[in-house]
């Protein structure tokens, strides 16, 4: 086997990195997972504070679902989706039974990932409902393929954009610590975020929006949790104009937020659900659209506007359904709750003792840490949509130091462990982050 440095160069020169530039790139070369571990081709150990990329829900290895994956290769590699398939049918009916529609149930659309999910929300919705607008939040990534890039409303999407009509429109969403809204309570900032979305489905003519697609918690854009109200208050406007609610639940889905999805954690029954990476903790590639019953009975008589060759691969649905049914026998579903007192004490006296700590935030097993020039001018210390690479990639480097991985963007740091964690070794990668912030700040 090759030793680092090597495959570290071969990397470089045969490998694009996404959302990065190209030069200069080094990483470390991780070979195995264990636990809620990372090991590179060194021998160093990393705690994944990140849970990949807010995925591997069951850490790494998890016996049950590797088994699955050895005994579904051994049995059936490849179906194809017009066929039947055993674990297509028992994941799906899984799924249908998690799902917020009690009594009514689902159909599971299977795709590979969450982009291609919510391409096809849209398409479905735009064929269920006959209208074609769609509406998405300006801070929010809903994935990079050709749909789903347009969806998204931060910087990310700009490369993707055709410049022609796409029927894809963004209204701005809560955010308290930097209210779009000038807000100074919870209370005003829902009340004033839904007049906006009113206003905004005014000048877009509601009877042509087929759908608002939602993050139920902001996810890479900064783990933003909105006040208690708004996605009810959200919901209660799309049922007023017969628009459809599309949840994008690819990071809050599976017991992330401390429930099996982050509508049922906040009281919301949408019209679909998309998902990914939690639903195989990431060790394949698995998405889907959830359609609640009375919605996908639509296409009873009338074709299903969207295939894929791996829509419901074989492998990729024996790890799903190994992956759900642990995370019930596990007790992992709700288990986010307890982590989020774990995560919410331990940050905030990190915060305490650091000035860059702008503020804390999250729910569940899914927080981060908004970074700062000055407390009180809120200012970012990276700039939103900035050149900041640089600046952040020093701390990153300094967890890494110190046997911690994870990831953000821009100012924001996601501290969002498995839910597998146990309290010993959460507190000692918080310890870890406490010493990486000392360290980098004496650098600014």
């Amino acid at each position: 086997m090759s030793n680092a440095a090597e495959i570290q160069q071969k990397h470089a020169k045969h490998v694009l990195t996404p959302w990065m530039a190209q030069g200069g790139l080094v990483a470390p070369v991780i070979v195995r997972g264990e636990g809620r571990y990372l090991f590179d081709a060194d021998g160093n150990r990393f705690f994944d504070l990140g849970s990949g990329l807010i995925a591997v829900n069951l850490g790494h290895g998890h016996p049950k679902v590797v088994k699955a994956i050895q005994d579904q290769a051994a049995t059936l590699g490849y179906a194809a989706p017009s066929l039947f398939h055993d674990k297509r049918a028992e994941l799906a009916a899984e799924l249908s039974d998690l799902s917020p529609w009690k009594g009514e149930g689902c159909r599971t659309f299977f795709t590979t990932t969450g982009a291609e999910s919510n391409d096809d929300a849209v398409r479905l919705a735009r064929a269920i409902t006959g209208r074609h607008k769609i509406l998405t939040a300006y801070r929010s990534f809903h994935g990079s393929t050709g749909t789903a890039i347009v969806l998204t409303g931060e910087d990310r999407r700009f490369g993707g954009e055709t410049g022609g009509p796409s029927g894809i429109s963004h209204f701005w969403a809560p955010y308290p610590y930097r209210s779009p809204f000038w807000a100074t309570s919870a209370e005003d900032e829902t009340a004033r975020a839904i007049e906006h979305l009113e206003r905004t489905l005014v000048h877009e003519d509601p009877k042509r929006v087929a759908a608002i697609l939602i993050e139920p918690v902001v996810g890479s854009n900064g783990v933003i949790v909105y006040p208690e109200g708004y996605l009810p208050a959200l919901r209660a406007l799309t049922e007023k104009h017969g628009i459809l609610l599309i949840t994008d639940e690819v990071m809050t889905g599976f017991g992330r937020v401390g429930a099996a999805f982050g509508s049922t954690r906040f009281g919301v029954v949408p019209d679909m659900i998309t998902f990914a990476k939690g639903v195989t903790s990431a060790y394949l590639p698995l998405g889907g659209v959830m359609i609640r019953e009375k919605l996908a009975s639509s296409f009873d008589a009338r074709a299903l506007p969207s295939g894929h060759t791996y829509s419901g691969h074989p492998m990729c649905v024996a790890a799903g359904l190994a992956t759900v049914r642990a995370y019930r026998e596990e007790n992992l579903l709700e288990r986010g709750k307890e982590i989020e007192g774990w995560l919410s004490t331990g940050l905030a006296a990190i915060a305490e003792k650091h000035r860059t700590v702008g503020d804390v935030r999250g729910v569940g097993a899914f927080f981060a840490l908004e970074l700062v020039k000055d407390r009180k001018s809120k200012e970012p210390l990276v700039a939103w949509h900035g050149d900041g690479p640089g600046v952040m990639k020093t701390f990153y480097a300094e967890l890494r130091k110190r046997g911690v991985y994870t990831f953000g963007k821009f100012n924001v740091a996601m501290m969002a462990p498995p839910l597998t964690t146990t309290k010993p070794e959460l507190d000692e990668a918080l310890a870890a982050v406490d010493e990486a912030l000392t360290a980098f700040e004496a650098t600014l």
